[in-house]
């Protein structure tokens, strides 16, 4: 295979000893040899200190590009992923429509983030402001909720404005600040600036209705029994 480039041997040579690259040497040459021979015909070439910092150079940008358009290809071929994936499941929020299946997503969602100790009441809690407000999106479309019976408890750290995080939860939870019960403030802060700028704290959610309470319990466990 070498042989069929090896009168380009020696322009090769000259091109190396100016100081090219390989990829240059290619481009000069028109004709792409492979590495390992151009490797091999001049390894023996000894490149000054300022045509070794040159060809570093430009083999780091070289590589600059490759990650760059490495970081778009990857980030294309993701988005076509992500693309497959929701038309494979964007007919699932429609099934929500059907009450049944609310109730089992609000009683998988109590499940994992509500308190199973209240009997009178529904308790549930979350830092995330989505989570809080499916929550309560499904609790008012399946039963019919008396806004009054709501109380929210914030749970949040020492150097946090409480009235600034009653106003942003007020706004998820569309509960009136008036129901709104004296803040915790973890005493394990004080003292210790919060380094996460957009925690807002815990929103504990309260419904005083045992019957939704017991509803979802046997959601619950009749949903899970035998798995």
């Amino acid at each position: 295979m070498r042989s069929q480039y090896y009168r380009l041997k020696p322009r090769v040579i000259a091109l190396r000893r100016r100081g090219k690259t390989y990829n240059e040497i290619c481009k000069t040459i028109r004709i792409d040899i492979p590495q390992s021979t151009l490797s091999d015909w001049c390894s023996d070439i000894l490149l000054s200190p300022n045509q070794q910092r040159r060809i570093t150079d430009l083999m780091e940008r070289g590589m600059d590009k490759g990650r760059a358009a490495a970081l778009i290809a990857n980030k294309l071929k993701r988005e076509r992923y992500i693309q497959e994936v929701q038309s494979r499941v964007k007919h699932l929020p429609d099934k929500l429509k059907n009450i049944n299946t609310a109730k089992i997503a609000l009683s998988m969602l109590f499940l994992g983030e509500g308190s199973k100790k209240t009997k009178g009441s529904l308790m549930f809690g979350n830092s995330n402001p989505l989570i809080i407000a499916l929550f309560l999106s499904l609790l008012r479309y399946c039963y019919d909720i008396d806004e009054k019976k709501f109380r929210c408890t914030l749970q949040c750290r020492a150097d946090q404005n409480v009235k600034k995080l009653e106003k942003f939860w007020s706004q998820i939870t569309k509960i009136h600040k008036n129901q709104f019960y004296k803040a915790k403030i973890d005493p394990r802060t004080i003292g210790k600036p919060s380094k996460n700028t957009d925690y807002k704290g815990v929103c504990r959610i309260d419904y005083f209705s045992g019957d939704v309470y017991m509803e979802l319990k046997q959601i619950i466990e009749l949903t899970t029994k035998g798995l």
